[in-house]
């Protein structure tokens, strides 16, 4: 597929819509605004990676990280992974073009039903039917597909031997990846998956359904603008009546540092949790009028990562890569089963837990990790043999989901976003999840290793790969930052429901709890419903239809 990141010279000093963040909020908004006849530009912090060119070596997956804590900063603002560390919890995120869907394991799932029965978030969400067909628009672009060789697996087999001490059974899992040669919604051929296990740093085959195989090169295709390595720092309201964005290459560096100005209509903030937050913030401490809830209600969605180590038989959960490094062997997607514990009581104590794949590119670094955990034994085995044999085939990974308390709190320190969760690590949630992956690591005879990491500079802190919130949503400004069509509440105005003329944020910060499964499908549904009421607000219509059907 040919790039779709134009050179930064094409930029255009005004347009009608500017769109901020090219993950799956902003995907969304790109390809139906573009669809709509609008001259959309988006802008994105990170670079363009295509397929291909994602890192299959240690030595490229090392440099594709950008370290920062509150007082220092290490790596590329343009690599693949942004690790925030804080003092209470770290949160770790994707950035390029097309957002984090480049480097997650691509689990679509909708959230039970009684995550939108809570009145937290606005009546007109929980009860106008348009979410519904937020999700049916948003699977049919990225085709959530079970894989029908799943139960051939050995992590998936693996999986459900563990699973009987907790009388559950597991289900295969819906992912965004194509397991069959195929064309696009958006007109783009993919080939099928090769179940190399590599999809977290990023699918060399093109067989994953990213943002950047789907609604991105559709919106280009209609004519919207996509620019890479640019990094938005605020905005605000231009005497004229525009929106004015100040934004700066962000792989310049700080010799050129040079900051410009790009004017818009309408701005989508879709920069992600962090990303949108600290662009508001930092706009109201310049003079922006904003809801005093933007910040809070940060919920990690009761993530965690973690892992059953010597267990007496083998997973097959490392992968190999694409092309092959252990041609006979076959691991399967990043995530292929899960099982679902479900409270009916208690929403808060139901969790969902996937077996997980650690991609190829770490292989070599994995017995260095587990060193610090007194596994030193295991650690020199496997270098000697290499991780597919010994104990890391062995190793199972496992990706868990529930509900915390929505606690975190944002704020800026020294212009940057810093997050404060006192006592996030005794949220109730992690002790649940500790109990059930220590019993399916138990079952398959190994020991439950819940940070390899827990001695090093990350130290006993819990981390998320999916923080959400910060910009919630809610009836009026006085609880929620957006209102249900993700319009941003002016916090000046008269009346509290009054919002900023054509300012928008569609993305998980909009999230106003915690969904108990991985978000990604729920921020492309709740930004396809943003977009039909957009459609309806500014009389732009606009078919979604895929390319394929409208060409026949």
């Amino acid at each position: 597929m040919a790039r779709l990141a134009r050179p930064l010279d094409e930029l255009k000093p005004c347009y009608d819509v500017v769109i901020v963040g090219s993950g799956y909020g902003g995907g969304v908004a790109a390809s139906r605004l573009a669809r709509a006849g609008k001259r959309v530009a988006v802008l994105e912090r990170g670079r363009e990676v295509v397929t291909g060119d994602f890192p299959s070596r240690f030595p490229d997956f090392r440099s594709e990280f950008h370290v920062r804590a509150d007082n220092w900063r290490m790596g590329s603002e343009t690599a693949l992974f942004h690790m925030r560390l804080g003092r209470d919890m770290h949160v770790l995120v994707g950035s390029g073009l097309g957002g984090g869907s480049l480097v997650n394991a691509g689990v679509a799932l909708r959230p039970d039903p009684r995550v939108f029965a809570d009145p937290v978030w606005p009546e007109a969400v929980r009860q106008d039917g348009t979410l519904d067909e937020g999700y049916a628009r948003a699977e049919q672009w990225l085709r959530p597909a079970r894989d029908r060789k799943a139960g051939d697996l050995t992590k998936m087999q693996r999986l459900g031997e563990c699973a009987q001490g907790l009388g559950a059974a597991p289900i295969q899992t819906p992912v965004a990846i194509s397991f069959e040669d195929t064309v696009n919604a958006a007109g783009v051929a993919q080939p099928a998956c090769t179940r190399c296990g590599d999809c977290c740093a990023g699918c060399n085959v093109g067989a994953k359904n990213t943002v950047a195989m789907t609604y991105l090169p559709d919106a280009a295709r209609h004519g919207a603008e996509l620019f890479s390595e640019i990094a938005v720092r605020r905005v605000a309201k231009g005497r004229d009546g525009l929106w004015e964005l100040e934004a700066r290459r962000s792989n310049a560096g700080r010799e050129v540092d040079r900051a410009f100005v790009v004017k818009a209509a309408v701005v989508i903030l879709a920069a992600g949790t962090l990303g949108t937050t600290e662009i508001l913030l930092r706009s109201r401490e310049h003079g922006l009028a904003l809801s005093d809830r933007l910040g809070e209600r940060f919920t990690a969605n009761g993530d965690t990562i973690a892992f059953g180590y010597g267990g007496k038989h083998t997973v097959n959960a490392v992968g190999v890569g694409h092309p092959s490094k252990v041609p006979d062997l076959t691991v399967g997607a990043a995530v292929s089963g899960h099982l679902e514990l479900r409270d009916e009581r208690d929403l808060m104590r139901s969790l969902t837990l996937e077996e997980g794949v650690l991609p190829s590119a770490l292989a070599p670094m994995l017995p260095v990790l587990f060193v610090p955990n007194g596994r030193l034994l295991g650690a020199l085995q496997s270098l000697v043999n290499g991780v597919y044999k010994g104990p890391f085939s062995r190793l199972q990974t496992f990706f868990a989901v529930g509900h915390d308390d929505a606690r975190g709190r944002f704020s800026l320190v020294e212009d940057q976003i810093s997050l404060s969760w006192p006592g996030a690590g005794e949220d109730p949630v992690y002790g649940r999840i500790d109990a059930a992956l220590g019993e399916l690591a138990a079952r398959a005879g190994g020991d439950y290793v819940k940070n390899p990491l827990a001695g090093t500079v990350m130290g006993q802190q819990p981390s998320t790969a999916h923080p959400l919130g910060g910009c919630g949503m809610g009836e009026d400004r006085h609880n929620g930052v957006v209102d249900h069509k993700c319009r941003v509440f002016d916090g000046a105005a008269e009346g509290s429901a009054d919002v900023h003329a054509g300012l928008y944020v569609i993305d998980g910060s909009v999230m106003a709890r915690s969904l108990g499964v991985n978000p990604l499908l729920t921020i492309a549904a709740l930004a396809e419903r943003a977009m039909i009421a957009f459609a309806v607000d500014h009389n732009a219509g606009f078919d979604v239809e895929p390319v394929m059907s409208k060409a026949a």
